[in-house]
């Protein structure tokens, strides 16, 4: 790479004189980095460098307030990293590590801040994309709200070591053994992974299920009786020391992407340690909360329960935790609440005299509840779906269900759980039926979408099981992907749907409040936010034919899929964390006055740091639903 004609071609530096460029490229350090190498850390002391690389690809990375080295940005072939010192005075505000062998210019800080004299745009430029604005911000505003939460908790699950929590003994093979003979240990066991160990008793490699299922059994004409453990076994696995606390090993874990993680003490594997074990500990209030609904044997404990939830909220959110993760426990302890809620009518339904017919049923529940992003105050959207059976029934199945789906919905609306708006709940009739019900169903709002039909399928669309028998969501979600495929034009008009929703954001990024009404002079965090990410979202992965189940998931599904890269996927998951942690914050402190949470807020009381993020937020989120309009939208209508 030629340095001084990549400068003449490269913002801010087009417009310096002939003798400047000339200087850079005398002085300028030429240097090469092995792949998967820290150039520098985040809040390293400055090297006195803006890097600009030739050759190769470097990641950014962040560190989550809970210590998780996260991935927020990446540098190609003619970018620049490193500016943060330069150009602010300040320590790296995040780190650069080399994704695979990578060649730099090296640009010495004195030269850039004479040519900076020259150009001032130099300085403007750097200062506004030191880092991408949505993960530094956020991790500035989670930080801050950890350090006060954390401040009202009690640490003991912090201060755990690796020895309090470990299974022990390891479960161990031998490298010759083979793995039909391990996959029965494993079985045996009820264990996740196994040791494959030397000689002298250290971990040579590990086998996990996802081994077993990656390298035996999706490979065709696999002999499971010769092939040996040291044959699928990932060798040199992670390991940590006995004494190591447990956040340390939360942190290298969801850092490695990894979800199980052999214990040493003096080189020998004493213990394991799995990601479920340590989320179990971080997670000690929502777990407790969890036991009790189980227990329930009345409506009014689960109504104590459901209250609770918000403690449960507020512990997860000083915990530093991930608050996609947040919302899946706030989720998890949501389903648990209805889950026992169906149980126990189904019970007092028999206990007088009514059984349920014999038939296969199942109790779905959609919208945010079916992705698993669920908050604090989530209105009821559930449906039932029964096996096919002959018209000459329905009267006797509905005899059953058309009582029970009325005790079950006005139980959850005592429960703590709103009646939905638009009377999307199972004591609707249009909200139950077999599966060739739901069939002509969906061929009606799919082949004559009206709006009304449009709005009902955006809600339908996130359906996942709750209670009865799952599978047959299996099939009903066969029978809409079908639907779909034959008819595309559908995508056109769930577009038209979402683009009636614009953002708030106007001229030089001002907000655009609502100016009457109940919520005059303020904005919605999920109408104008959040919802364009999920509706994107799952437009592109509907058009994909594949499932996944929280926007998260889908958003990663999409980067394997080459529909997105992994860039824009991360700035998207940023732009909804900020959305999740803004609303549920927000949620909480409405709670705690004694009002009833909404997603409606204020964003002029926001600090200034929070409106940045905001109005990041927002632009990733509205550049999405650009991009689906580009996408999905050819042809029209002007």
């Amino acid at each position: 790479m030629d340095l001084i004609r990549t400068l003449q071609d490269t913002e801010p530096f087009s417009q310096l004189p002939a003798e400047i460029l000339a200087d850079f490229e005398e002085h300028a350090v030429v240097q090469k980095f092995p792949p998967h190498t820290h150039i520098f850390h985040q809040h390293d002391p400055p090297t006195g460098y803006l890097y600009l690389i030739s050759k190769g690809l470097v990641e950014i990375v962040a560190l989550t307030p809970g210590g998780v080295e996260m991935v927020v940005d990446y540098r190609k072939e003619g970018q620049f990293f490193g500016a943060t010192p330069i150009f602010t005075g300040e320590r790296y505000t995040a780190g650069a590590r080399t994704v695979k062998a990578t060649e730099c210019y090296l640009l010495p800080q004195e030269l850039l801040t004479r040519a900076a004299k020259h150009c001032p745009q130099i300085t403007e430029h750097f200062t506004r994309t030191i880092l991408s604005r949505v993960r530094s911000l956020y991790s500035d505003m989670v930080e801050d709200h950890t350090q006060k939460a954390l401040t009202q908790m009690e640490a003991y699950p912090f201060k755990k070591r690796l020895s309090e929590i470990m299974s022990s003994p390891v479960e161990t093979c031998e490298p010759t053994t083979s793995v039909r003979e391990v996959a029965r240990l494993m079985i045996e066991r009820g264990i996740g992974s196994l040791i494959v160990r030397d000689d002298q008793k250290a971990a040579a490699g590990i086998i996990t299920e996802h081994d077993l299922v990656r390298k035996v059994m999706a490979r065709e004409g696999t002999d499971c009786d010769t092939l040996t453990a040291a044959e699928v076994m990932t060798p040199n696995p992670h390991t940590m020391p006995v004494n190591a606390y447990m956040y340390e090993a939360t942190s290298f874990l969801m850092g490695h992407r990894i979800k199980h993680l052999p214990v040493i003490d003096r080189g020998e594997v004493v213990g394991m340690v799995t990601l479920r074990d340590l989320m179990k500990y971080r997670s000690q209030k929502s777990m407790i909360l969890v036991g009790s609904v189980k227990e329930a044997r009345s409506i009014d404990e689960l109504v104590t329960a459901r209250a609770s939830v918000v403690k449960v909220a507020k512990a997860l959110m000083g915990e530093a935790r991930s608050h996609f993760e947040t919302m899946e426990i706030l989720s998890y302890i949501h389903h648990c609440i209805m889950r026992r809620c169906f149980d126990l009518i189904i019970e007092e339904m028999k206990q007088e005299g009514m059984k349920p017919p014999n038939i296969r049923f199942c109790l779905i529940i959609m919208g945010s509840g079916g992705r698993k992003e669920m908050l604090l105050n989530p209105d009821q959207d559930n449906g039932l779906l029964y096996e096919d059976f002959p018209d000459s029934e329905l009267e006797r199945v509905e005899a059953f269900f058309q009582p029970f789906s009325e005790r079950l919905v006005q139980a959850f609306e005592r429960i703590g759980y709103p009646l939905c708006n638009g009377k999307v709940m199972a004591n609707n009739p249009y909200w139950r039926g077999r599966l060739k019900d739901w069939q002509e169903r969906i061929n009606r709002w799919i082949t004559v979408p009206e709006p009304k039909r449009v709005m009902y399928s955006t809600i339908f669309l996130d359906f996942m099981p709750l209670a009865g028998d799952a599978t047959l969501c299996r099939d009903l979600r066969s029978i809409l992907h079908d639907a779909l495929r034959r008819h595309p034009i559908f995508f056109f008009y769930l577009l038209e749907n979402d683009l009636n929703l614009k953002s708030p954001l106007g001229m030089l990024g001002r907000f655009v409040v609502e100016k009457s009404g109940e919520h005059k002079g303020l904005i919605s965090l999920k109408q104008a936010g959040s919802v364009f990410i999920v509706d994107c979202v799952r437009m592109f992965l509907l058009e994909k034919g594949v499932d996944a189940t929280t926007t998260v998931e889908r958003l990663d599904e999409l980067v394997r899929l080459g529909v997105f890269n992994h860039e824009t996927a991360e700035h998207l998951k940023a732009a909804f964390e900020a959305f999740t942690f803004l609303r549920l914050r927000h949620e909480i402190a409405l709670i705690e006055q004694g009002k009833t949470p909404s997603h409606y807020i204020d964003p002029y009381a926001l600090s200034k740091n929070e409106q940045d993020i905001l109005r990041e937020a927002l632009r990733a989120a509205a550049k999405l639903q650009d991009s689906t309009k580009r996408h999905f939208g050819r042809g029209m209508r002007s």
